[in-house]
């Protein structure tokens, strides 16, 4: 069961893809899907459909929604590194979290997010400054500044290739998880480049379905858990 909706974030509407389990008895856990930088692709509502299957309810949002795309762009990547925890991306993840978290069937106690590239260094920021998630999957994302802000996290599986950029961060992402003592599981997939995970010349199958299995015993065990009294 898929359907399109459109909400407000401030003064703008955004627009996403809303996927639910085809059989649902009780208020389930949700999930926001972050995109890449290409928006609201078809390989994001594959993931959005995929967690459906899953038992999860996911908001695929599209940040770019009724805006210049290569103008949103820019500026979500210029926030990212120079404001990395208060910019209008990760303002726009929260209020999406909160219409994610609102929605008819889903517990709000239970909710989880994935991202992909600047989804990934969004899901990131937004579990450093919103308490209401409970576990995150970035793959190929950066870390926020300053890097100890991820002591703040919830716990994290994350997956990042070896050929690229991200790896650093991956690892210095593990590490600051390491002495807050926050649950994790951080992958570096040997002989990936960036984008291994979704549809593309870089697309690893071995390495994505292994990502794709680490996030869902991670999220069975840190998003799932027992559902709260809350019901619709």
């Amino acid at each position: 069961m898929a359907e399109e909706l459109q909400f407000r974030a401030g003064d703008r509407t955004l627009s996403g893809y809303l996927a639910r389990p085809a059989v649902q008895r009780e208020a389930a856990p949700g999930v926001l899907v972050l995109h890449e930088i290409f928006g609201l692709t078809d390989a994001m509502r594959a993931v959005a459909d995929r967690l459906a299957r899953a038992g999860y309810v996911a908001l695929a949002v599209d940040l770019f929604a009724g805006q210049n795309r290569a103008v949103c762009m820019s500026r979500m990547l210029a926030g990212t590194f120079l404001h990395p925890l208060e910019h209008q991306g990760v303002r726009d993840t929260r209020r999406a979290l909160e219409v994610l978290g609102g929605l008819p069937g889903v517990d709000p106690a239970r909710l989880g997010a994935i991202g992909f590239c600047l989804g990934g260094s969004l899901a990131v920021a937004m579990a450093c400054t919103d308490n209401r998630v409970r576990a995150i999957a970035p793959y190929y994302g950066f870390n926020p500044r300053p890097l100890e802000a991820v002591r703040r996290s919830c716990p994290v599986v994350g997956s990042y290739p070896q050929k690229d950029a991200t790896a650093r961060a991956g690892r210095a992402l593990e590490a600051e998880l390491d002495a807050a003592g926050i649950p994790h599981d951080v992958k570096i997939y040997p002989g990936t480049r960036h984008s291994f995970a979704t549809p593309g010349p870089t697309f690893d199958p071995v390495a994505s379905e292994d990502a794709w299995n680490r996030v869902m015993a991670f999220f069975d065990e840190h998003v799932v858990g027992e559902p709260s009294a809350v019901s619709r």
